[in-house]
């Protein structure tokens, strides 16, 4: 059949849980069968910027079930595929990227089979909870250290300086919740921002930050994600209609339809030394776990 030349076209950002497709490839890759196939429902993990987990699911052929262990991207030149470690951006012209689900070695699954894919509900609603509540309490962050800015810095998607656009170093988003981690490096510093005094202030700090999430949530902000297309690649934005503005933010990952959805969101901070670098620490909790 040879390699795919077009992306695969993915309905997770619609919030699609099941898919049918045809599969494409399926090549032994380590003590997997990695399966890519035309279309899936499957959110899988991006090595650029892995945030967010792969979904769990199974992948039905005929009347066999399989567990999938993991989904990542991959990515081909009609060549070679690579899977998991893709050594080109998005979107570079004459690759394709592709979503390859790993399934157990000894799968019985072909090229041209008919399957359908379908995400575990629970994992992809936990997930979802995660990675709305992270964005939401970026943008709280960003307004509770607005005063800290002594220089002009670039602005969130409301209008604060975006200090965790600007600071971030890594970003976990875990079942209902995330852990986000920020440098305050001297670059930071050189840009404007005072640190002075951060950590022993971080209670007042989460205080602030929970007020601001908490009339977000009792507003029950719709969230959409809103797409130029449906393949892998094609960009996404997450939009938050909050209550005197629209908050977006580029996006690849799922989230639930309002922040009410979210219940109770609670942060905490700790600072970290990260080989002689201060580290900010948020840890976001949403529902029965904040």
């Amino acid at each position: 059949m040879g390699l795919p030349d077009t992306d695969t076209i993915v309905t997770y950002p619609a919030g699609d849980l099941r898919a049918e497709g045809r599969v494409l490839v399926a090549s032994p890759h380590g003590d997997h069968l990695a399966v890519i196939t035309d279309r899936t429902s499957i959110h899988p993990v991006d090595a650029a910027w892995p945030d967010q987990p792969a979904d769990a699911g199974v992948l039905r052929a005929g009347a066999r079930e399989y567990a999938i262990r993991d989904a990542v991207v991959a990515a081909t030149d009609g060549d070679d595929l690579h899977i998991g470690s893709v050594p080109v951006r998005p979107g570079t012209e004459g690759w394709s990227f592709l979503v390859a689900h790993l399934l157990d070695a000894d799968a019985e699954v072909g090229e041209g089979d008919e399957v359908e894919l379908e995400a575990d509900a629970a994992t992809r609603r936990a997930l979802s909870i995660g990675h709305t509540a992270c964005h939401a309490a970026s943008l709280a962050l960003n307004r509770a250290l607005a005063d800290r800015w002594s220089k002009a810095a670039r602005e969130d998607a409301l209008g604060s300086p975006d200090f965790d656009g600007i600071a971030i170093a890594s970003s976990r988003i875990e079942p209902s919740g995330s852990v986000d981690r920020y440098r305050l490096n001297k670059s930071l510093r050189r840009a404007g921002f005072d640190a002075a005094g951060l950590a022993d202030g971080l209670d007042r700090l989460a205080a602030s930050v929970d007020s601001t999430l908490a009339e977000w949530i009792a507003d029950d902000a719709k969230v959409r994600i809103e797409r130029v297309g449906e393949d892998l690649t094609d960009r996404r934005t997450w939009v938050c209609e909050l209550p005197h503005a629209s908050a977006r933010i580029p996006c690849g990952g799922t989230h639930v339809a309002s922040l009410g959805e979210l219940g109770t969101v609670g942060v905490s901070f700790a600072v970290e030394d990260d080989g002689g670098t201060p580290v900010l620490v948020m840890t976001t909790r949403a529902g029965a776990s904040a």
